[in-house]
C-alpha cells in the first residue's frame, strides 16, 4: 500500500509525458483510509484533480481550468482569473454540523473573529433592554431617557474552541451597525441606533479589553450603513437610513464635523419606496477605486477626488440591499509569482435578493404576503470598464443569506429564507441547506451543489465567521423586536459549526501543518517571505496553494470587508514555502489575515495569523 502524497510525486511526469496519453489513477479506500494506486492509460490536457468518492474511492481526473489561462470575451477584454490553480480533492461528502454552545447569552446580530486571540465577538442591540445572558455585576447600562437600568448582557467574546464566554458591557445603541477591523486587530465599529447612531466604538484584542466609546464622532447618524478598508488602512463609512452621505470615519477620539460630510447623488438615486439600499455592497477594488452596489445599480468611485470614475450594467430581476438582502462577496484575487501586473483582476458576485416591493409585501399588506425570493447568482469583473454581469441560477432562492468565501476560494451561501423579505416576521422558508459554489474563471460553467441542511433556521439577523480549522462558526437570527421564545421563528441564541466538503473525514491525511514558529508573521508589501509545514517533503508545488483571508464583519447579508487573495507561490522545497506578500494596499489592505496552506484542496489543520504592515 501507497500513501497517496507519496504517488503524486510522479504529478510532474504527468505534464511532461500525458499530452498523447489519458492517465487514470482509480485509487480504492480500504476502511483503514488507505489507497491503492494503480495506473491506467489515457490523454491528460491540463491541472488533474483528486477526486475522492464518498467513502469508496479515489482517482485523478482532469480539469482544463488554471488561473493563468487567458481568453477573449464578447468585449475583446481577459478572461477573468477568479479561480484556483492547484490539483484539488473532490469529495461527495456534503459537510455536518454540530451544535457548539447551547446558550450564547446573545443572539449574533453582528459578529467578527477577532485575530490572534481567536475569540469571536457577538453583539445585538442595547434597544431590546433584554437578552439571555445577566451581567456578571455593575456597573449596569443607564437607559436613555430613563432613570430605570438594564443590566442585562448584548455583548460577548466566545473563544472559538472551548465555546468559553466573557461577557463585554456597551453604553452605546449598537443596533444595525457597522465595522471592521483596524491594522492592528482592534474592532472599529461604527453607527448604530439612537444614541449608538454617531458613535466610534473599539475594543482591542489584548487581554481583557472592554469596549470605549465615543459618541458624537460621526458627522452623521448610520444606522445600516457600510464600513470598508482603504488602501492605506484608513476607514469609510457609506449611508444609513436617513443620510444619503459618507464620511472617513476620524481618528480614535477626534470628530468629524458637518463639513467632513460627502453627499452621495448614487444612493439618492437608489433609494426607492422599500428603500432597497442600505447595507450597500462596497468593495475596495485591486485598482483603489470603490465598487458600491446599491438596489441594482453599481458604480466605482474614486475615494481622493470623489468621482464616480464609471457605472456598471443594471442588474435586472429585484433588489439585492437592505431590506431585498442578497448576499455579496468579493471574489478570490489570484496572484501569480514575482507578479509585477499592473492591475489584477477582481470580482464581485452578488446573489438572490427579492422583487423590489417584497418587503412592502411582507411589512405592511394584511394578510401578509411572502414573495419568492430571488434564485440568481450574478458576477462580474470590476476592473473592466465594459464589465457585464454573468448570471446563473442557484438551487433554490435565497433571501437575506450569507456569502461565505471559504479558505480554498469556493463561496458557501448559507443561512435565510427562501421567501419574504428582511424584517420582523417578514419572511418564511428558511433555507436550511448551504450551497457550495465552485468558482470556474468563466463563470458560466461554475458549479452548485446542495449540502446537508442545519436543523435551525437562520432567518433575518443571522451571522458567521471562518474559523482557523477552516470550519464555520454560525449563529444568530432573530425576526422578532425582542428576545422571544413563543413565536414561529424564536429569538435563537444557538451557535453552530459547519463542516464543509472539504473536511471529509476520508481527506484527513491531506491536512497539513503549518509550523508558526518557523514562519514569518509579519511582511511588508511585496516582501518575500516562508511559511515552513511539517510534511513536505513528498508533496509538489503543483498540489499547494496558499490564501490569506480578511475576517469579515458580518451583519444583515453582508460582510464587510472579507477579502481572500491567493499568494504566488515563489519556490517549496522540503516543506518550507516561499512567497511573495501583496505588492500593495489595494490589493491587501494593512493588518491581519489568516493563512491557510492547501494541499490538494484539503486546508491546513489550522491557519496562522500573519500582519501585512502599512
Amino acid at each position: 500500500m501507497v500513501n497517496i502524497r507519496r504517488g503524486l510525486i510522479i504529478l510532474p511526469l504527468l505534464f511532461i509525458y500525458g499530452s498523447t496519453h489519458d492517465l487514470m489513477f482509480p485509487i480504492p479506500f480500504h476502511h483503514s483510509g488507505k489507497p491503492i494506486v494503480e495506473f491506467k492509460g489515457g490523454a491528460f490536457h491540463g491541472i488533474s484533480s483528486l477526486v475522492v468518492g464518498d467513502g469508496g474511492s479515489a482517482a485523478i481526473s482532469h480539469n482544463d481550468d488554471s488561473a493563468s489561462h487567458v481568453g477573449k470575451d464578447d468585449n475583446g477584454g481577459s478572461e477573468s482569473s477568479s479561480q484556483i490553480a492547484v490539483v484539488e480533492a473532490q469529495t461527495t461528502f456534503k459537510g455536518s454540523w454540530e451544535l457548539f454552545v447551547e446558550n450564547a447569552g446573545v443572539s449574533a446580530m453582528h459578529m467578527v473573529l477577532l485575530p490572534k486571540i481567536n475569540q469571536a465577538l457577538m453583539f445585538d442591540a442595547t434597544v431590546w433592554k433584554i437578552s439571555k445572558l445577566k451581567l456578571p455585576g455593575p456597573p449596569c447600562r443607564k437607559i436613555e431617557g430613563t432613570n430605570k437600568e438594564d443590566c442585562w448582557c448584548h455583548s460577548i467574546l466566545m473563544d472559538v474552541e472551548t465555546g468559553k464566554i466573557r461577557p463585554l458591557r456597551i453604553e452605546h445603541d449598537t443596533w444595525c451597525s457597522s465595522g471592521a477591523l483596524d491594522v492592528n486587530g482592534r474592532l472599529i465599529s461604527t453607527g448604530g441606533y439612537n444614541n449608538g447612531s454617531d458613535t466610534v466604538r473599539i475594543l482591542d484584542i489584548a487581554p481583557n479589553s472592554e469596549w470605549i466609546e465615543y459618541p458624537g464622532a460621526l458627522g452623521n447618524g448610520r444606522w445600516y450603513a457600510t464600513q470598508v478598508t482603504l488602501a492605506d488602512g484608513r476607514f469609510m463609512v457609506f449611508g444609513g437610513r436617513g443620510f444619503p452621505t459618507y464620511e472617513f470615519v476620524p481618528p480614535q477620539g477626534q470628530k468629524n464635523t458637518r463639513n467632513q460630510v460627502h453627499a452621495f447623488k448614487f444612493l439618492v438615486e437608489t433609494h426607492d419606496p422599500a428603500e432597497n439600499n442600505l447595507y450597500p455592497f462596497v468593495y475596495l477594488s485591486t485598482d483603489g477605486n470603490l465598487f458600491i452596489f446599491a438596489n441594482n445599480r453599481s458604480i466605482l468611485l474614486n475615494p481622493n477626488n470623489h468621482q464616480i470614475v464609471h457605472e456598471f450594467p443594471v442588474l435586472p430581476n429585484g433588489a439585492r440591499n437592505y431590506p431585498a438582502s442578497g448576499s455579496s462577496c468579493l471574489l478570490p484575487i489570484i496572484l501569480n509569482p514575482n507578479d509585477n501586473r499592473k492591475l489584477i483582476p477582481a470580482e464581485v458576485l452578488v446573489c438572490g435578493g427579492t422583487p423590489h416591493d417584497a418587503f412592502d409585501k411582507a411589512e405592511l399588506q394584511r394578510p401578509k404576503v411572502f414573495l419568492p425570493g430571488n434564485t440568481d447568482c450574478a458576477r462580474m469583473d470590476i476592473t473592466k470598464r465594459n464589465g457585464k454581469w454573468k448570471i446563473t441560477n442557484m438551487p433554490s432562492a435565497r433571501v437575506m443569506g450569507d456569502a461565505v468565501v471559504l479558505p480554498t476560494g469556493d463561496v458557501l451561501l448559507i443561512n435565510g429564507a427562501k421567501s419574504g423579505s428582511a424584517g420582523w416576521d417578514d419572511a418564511r422558508d428558511p433555507n436550511l441547506n448551504p450551497i457550495l459554489y465552485k468558482l470556474k474563471g468563466d463563470g458560466i460553467g461554475s458549479k452548485f451543489t446542495v449540502l446537508n441542511p442545519s436543523k435551525i433556521p437562520r432567518m433575518y439577523h443571522s451571522s458567521f465567521a471562518v474559523l482557523p480549522d477552516s470550519k464555520i462558526l454560525i449563529a444568530g437570527s432573530n425576526a422578532n423586536p425582542g428576545y422571544m421564545d413563543n413565536v414561529l421563528f424564536p429569538t435563537e441564541v444557538r451557535v453552530e459549526k459547519f463542516s464543509p466538503h472539504y473536511l471529509d473525514p476520508n481527506l484527513a491525511q491531506f491536512k497539513q501543518v503549518i509550523v508558526v514558529e518557523q514562519s514569518d508573521n509579519q511582511v511588508k508589501f511585496g516582501q518575500k517571505f516562508t511559511v515552513q509545514i511539517r510534511e513536505g517533503g513528498a508533496i509538489e508545488q503543483a498540489t499547494l496553494q496558499v490564501t490569506i483571508y480578511s475576517p469579515p464583519f458580518t451583519t444583515h447579508g453582508i460582510s464587510m470587508n472579507q477579502r481572500l487573495i491567493q499568494l504566488g507561490i515563489e519556490e517549496f522545497n522540503n516543506g518550507k514555502i516561499v512567497l511573495q506578500a501583496p505588492m500593495n494596499g489595494n490589493i491587501a489592505p494593512p493588518g491581519y489575515y489568516m493563512l491557510f496552506v492547501n494541499y490538494n484542496g484539503v486546508p491546513c489543520r489550522r491557519s496562522m495569523w500573519i500582519q501585512i504592515l502599512p
